[in-house]
Parts: structure tokens; C-alpha cells; sequence
């Protein structure tokens, strides 16, 4: 039986953990008797994480703020930081993993994972970085991978897994990526199969703690569409008080629902028939495994990841992509164009969503070496 443990920083989103969870199930699916930790500081309990197979470690969540640093709730960012490192250290000695995928910051958020990963590899266990598609300007990660935070690490990690495509974003070439990197695709769940309900547009901003603007364009844009309804899907992290107010103060109020504390979007993707979101990884994502071609509202700071990866999707032909100040009427009249994406578009512009999969097989591939 097979040990495997997964770890994400977490932050702002769901997006570390929601992959590190669709990976676990992936490799249950093809191993049944594997077992299975995943050490995250998300201290929301979803639906998604509640496979009676996969246990979970909980740490102190670490909240990104605006100014790109951290902070911890109910006690200091150094408390906070010395108990993840404490817990995980103990997880690695108490489950004595074969493989540890550690998603996106190699040591965690401030070095606390390293301990821990020097003893599980001491032990023999193989170390794997799993990396969403764009992580941020060229300029900003080549910074970032020559500072302390990635010292070592292509003395302690086997690999890295790249959930996207090479032609997409090289992370070799663009990033100057130390270690040797695998391209698995996509990780999404498989799109539930909805029927599609006419002019229903979804509005989507990941978590949601940083989606006022966009919710606030998808009430302006039903205000002026009044063929169209509207379904807001306010992540965990949103301000549901908040955003119960402005739908309320809008004459468009019949024709919005708010979906509170949505932590994924596939089943409302499958059934819109338009689409309009943030340009986060996890939901956009889950937006072309929907068969559509969603209108994305990227943000721009602290980091330039969702533009990027809005702008290379748009050149592509898979997304359309406008600004979070934009004219609603504009964006209106784009709710009039073709929004569907056949399987064979999105192969021919080589987006492949069967990450999940070959991540877990690399994976499994990986445990067996160790054993």
C-alpha cells in the first residue's frame, strides 16, 4: 500500500488544495488501497474535500492580504508559521509518506515545510513541486526562484508536474525553472452533465474575497440584458452581506440569484450559457471543461498571473477578456456571440484536461520507485 501526501501554502484561494484534492482522488481512482494526507491550513470544511479515503491534516490558515504578505487569525504570523512546521513534521513522521507533492512554494509559505521534507527524504521518500500553468511575470518569478525560498531545490525535489502545456508557458525557458519539469495538463473534475438553461449567465470570482468588482459588472450587465438571468456564485471567501445588498438595490433583482459559499463551479458552468469570471486557474479551467468559452475579468495586482493566463487564452481563441471597469452594455452585447467550445477546439489549440490523471500516474510512478 502506497503512502501519499500532499501540501499547499493556501492563501487567498482554493485554488492549492482544490488541485491537491482532484490529484488524491485521481490516484484512489487507479490505486484503491493507497493511502492518502492532505496538510492544508484552508479552514473552510467543502463538500469536495469529504472523500472518507483521504484524510486531512489542518494547520493555521495563512490569509494573503493586499500587499502580497501573509497574516494568521488569532495569533501572530510567527505562532502560526512555528505550528504548521511542527504539524507537518510530525505528519511526515507519523505516516511516512512515499511521495510528497508540495503545491506551488517548494517550502511552504516561509520556509516551514523544509524540515520536514529533509526528514522524508532522508527516509527515502520522493519529493514532487506540482505548479499551476502561469504563476506569474517572467521578471517577478525569475526574482522569486533566486531567493532563499527555493535554495536547494533541485538538490531535495525529484521533479516538478506542470498542470498546463509546455507551448502555453515554458517554465524552463520563461521562468528559468531549476528543476526538470513534466507537463501533465489541466487538473479539473470532470464536468457534470447539465442541460443548459437559456440565457443564464454565470458569474464567478474564484473564493471570492477579492470578486466585488465582478459581481458588481455581472449585476450591471443583467441590469441592461433583461432577456438574460443571472446566477453570482460567491466562493467561501466572498462578502455575502455585502453582495445581498447590491443585488437587492438592483432593478434587476428578480433576475439574480446568489449562490452563497460556492467552492466550484462545474455544475453552474454546465448548465450557463455564458460565462463571466475571474481568470483564476481552478475556475477557468473548469469553465472550458463546461464546453464554453468564458468572458474573463482578469485581475491585475499584486500578481499578473490571471492576465497572462487570460491573454494567452484569448490568443488562442478560448476565452474573451475585458476589464473590470469595462461598459457593461459592451460586455452585454458579447452575451450575444457563440460561447460554445467543442473538445476538438480545445485539442487543436492543445489544451489537454486530463492533468489530474497523468499527475497521478507520475506520482504512483514515483511511489514505486521509492518502494
Amino acid at each position: 500500500m502506497a503512502r501519499y501526501l500532499f501540501s499547499s501554502h493556501d492563501g487567498f484561494g482554493l485554488g492549492h488544495v482544490r488541485r491537491n484534492t482532484v490529484i488524491a482522488s485521481a490516484v484512489l481512482a487507479a490505486e484503491a488501497d493507497a493511502s492518502v494526507v492532505i496538510v492544508t491550513g484552508l479552514a473552510a470544511d467543502l463538500p469536495w474535500q469529504a472523500d472518507p479515503r483521504i484524510s486531512v491534516v489542518r494547520v493555521p490558515p495563512l490569509v494573503k492580504d493586499s500587499s502580497r504578505g501573509y497574516r494568521a487569525a488569532g495569533m501572530s504570523f510567527e505562532a502560526a508559521l512555528a505550528e504548521r512546521a511542527v504539524r507537518f513534521a510530525e505528519t511526515v513522521d507519523g505516516f511516512d509518506p512515499d511521495v510528497i507533492v508540495v503545491d506551488r512554494h517548494p517550502y511552504g509559505t516561509a520556509g516551514e515545510l523544509r524540515p520536514g521534507l529533509e526528514r522524508a527524504r532522508r527516509r527515502g521518500a520522493r519529493l514532487v513541486l506540482g505548479l499551476r500553468d502561469i504563476l506569474d511575470d517572467a521578471e517577478t518569478v525569475r526574482m522569486e526562484l533566486a531567493g532563499e525560498g527555493w535554495q536547494g531545490v533541485e538538490d531535495l525535489f525529484d521533479r516538478a508536474l506542470v498542470y498546463g502545456a509546455r507551448h502555453f508557458c515554458d517554465h524552463g525557458s520563461e521562468y528559468g525553472m531549476p528543476l526538470p519539469a513534466s507537463y501533465c495538463g489541466w487538473v479539473v473534475q470532470e464536468a457534470p452533465t447539465s442541460k443548459r438553461v437559456g440565457r443564464l449567465l454565470a458569474v464567478s470570482a474564484g473564493g471570492g474575497g477579492d470578486g466585488a468588482d465582478v459581481f458588481a459588472l455581472g449585476v450591471a450587465v443583467a441590469e441592461r440584458q433583461t432577456a438574460w438571468t443571472v446566477e453570482l456564485a460567491a466562493g467561501p471567501y466572498a462578502d455575502t452581506a455585502r453582495l445581498d445588498e447590491l443585488v437587492a438595490g438592483s432593478p434587476a433583482c428578480a433576475r439574480i440569484r446568489v449562490r452563497k459559499h460556492q467552492d466550484a463551479c462545474g455544475a453552474l458552468f454546465a448548465r450557463a450559457d455564458a460565462i463571466l469570471e475571474m481568470a483564476g486557474c481552478n475556475s477557468t479551467v473548469e469553465a472550458l471543461a463546461a464546453g464554453r468559452r468564458p468572458i474573463l475579468v482578469p485581475r491585475r495586482h499584486p500578481r499578473q498571473e490571471q492576465l497572462i493566463r487570460a491573454e494567452r487564452l484569448e490568443a488562442l481563441g478560448l476565452a474573451q477578456v475585458v476589464d473590470a471597469g469595462a461598459d457593461p452594455a459592451g460586455v452585454g452585447a458579447l452575451l450575444d456571440r457563440p460561447h460554445g467550445l467543442c473538445p476538438r477546439r480545445l485539442a487543436g489549440a492543445g489544451i489537454s484536461l486530463d492533468g489530474a490523471a497523468r499527475a497521478a500516474l507520475a506520482v504512483r510512478e514515483l511511489a514505486w520507485v521509492r518502494r
